[in-house]
């Protein structure tokens, strides 16, 4: 099977699960009505230029964004809805739930009933006394354990298995861990057979009860493969609006109206510096700016790329600041978090596999730090 027909079959099935609102109705920008705990503030009290964010905006629009919005040291700014959207419209975030997957396993390390440096095979039985017995829990959030990968197996075999986590556990050690770079589905998968022996908890249940909730994400759910795992690698199905308050979450070091979350550390851990030397633009499942080799740099927003991975020199995006880091998913789902300025970006658009200009993706969305931005 050619890589064109298994990027077609990926596509069929991605495209099935989405659930995302059309009809191409001309965006419209919501004021927000703010709260205690989601206050508001004009742009220009937030120190934007309006005229330069509703540009930006107008550019989301015509890239195919269903939102946009925009927070300011915790200040609802702006946000836009395209495409007969509103801020109660829930969409698959696809990758970017990988940075769902992160936190989670930073809260459970909170906890002490994990630590990244721990052999996965603590939770995962099946690769005690194998090769794979050399992966940690960090190896699988850094995409460099060395996991069997191939795009049949990642974007086909991987989305046709009904238990996913069962078919992740049993794919072979390909090469030692530390080794290779590669953007592995399956292999953040068997991350949700470490959380749920880790905490003792259904995954989904644990990331309501422990991220969403505490957030106030209250139209923000994970969803579940056929066999009832929480699908750890894409899946999660949100709003505008709550991605918003992850962000704000990783802004403020892990905590969220003064309630501690995930701990500062595991933010610093997680966004602060690259996770491998192999790709300076990877945290743990979470895409950053640092300068240095990049590997894969579409791998997350483009499957089109998942055949024919690149390494370039970065960051990721020019210009932008280098402690700046983003979720990001299929068809540029993203969550872009800029440390010092106290802003967060969030765009969810149409789950477009292979997209095609017009588009409005990372480099886009950090316009809204070094064009609109005009009292740090």
């Amino acid at each position: 099977m050619g890589h064109e027909r298994i990027v077609g079959i990926c596509c069929a099935l991605l495209l099935t699960a989405a659930c995302v609102r059309g009809g191409g109705r001309a965006g419209h920008d919501a004021r927000p009505t703010g709260g205690p705990e989601w206050p508001s503030v004009s742009p220009a009290a937030a120190g934007l230029d309006v005229k330069r964010l509703d540009a930006i905006a107008a550019q989301a629009g015509k890239g195919k964004s269903n939102c946009l919005a925009v927070v300011r040291n915790g200040k609802l700014a702006r946000e836009w809805y395209f495409r007969g959207t509103g801020p109660d419209s829930t969409q698959n975030i696809y990758s970017a739930t990988k940075s769902v997957t992160s936190v989670l396993v930073g809260i459970a390390q909170d906890d002490g009933v994990l630590h990244v440096g721990d052999s996965a095979s603590k939770w995962i039985p099946e690769w005690k006394g194998t090769p794979a017995q050399a992966v940690t829990v960090r190896d699988l959030l850094s995409m460099d354990s060395g996991r069997e990968w191939s795009v049949r197996v990642d974007y086909a075999q991987l989305l046709r298995a009904r238990d996913r986590t069962a078919f992740a556990v049993g794919l072979k050690q390909q090469r030692p861990p530390g080794q290779v770079w590669a953007y592995n589905n399956s292999a953040v998968q068997t991350l949700q057979r470490v959380l749920q022996k880790a905490t003792g908890q259904d995954v989904a249940e644990y990331a309501r009860e422990r991220l969403f909730e505490p957030l106030g994400m209250a139209r923000t759910a994970m969803t579940t493969d056929r066999a009832g795992n929480a699908q750890m690698f894409m899946g999660v199905r949100s709003t505008c609006r709550d991605m918003a308050r992850l962000g704000s979450l990783m802004l403020d070091h892990g905590t969220w109206n003064g309630r501690r979350i995930v701990s500062a550390g595991w933010v610093e851990q997680a966004t602060g510096h690259s996770s491998t030397r192999l790709n300076a633009a990877y945290g743990y499942l979470w895409w950053l700016n640092r300068p240095g080799t990049v590997a894969g740099p579409l791998s997350a927003t483009d499957l089109g790329a998942a055949g024919h991975p690149t390494t370039v020199k970065g960051p990721l995006v020019h210009g932008a600041p280098q402690n700046m880091f983003w979720a990001l998913g299929l068809g540029n789902q993203l969550v872009q978090v800029d440390p010092g300025s106290g802003t967060v970006v969030v765009r969810l658009g149409t789950p477009e596999p292979r997209p095609r200009p017009p588009t409005f993706g990372p480099a886009e969305a950090a316009k809204v730090v070094t064009e609109a931005l005009v009292h740090p």
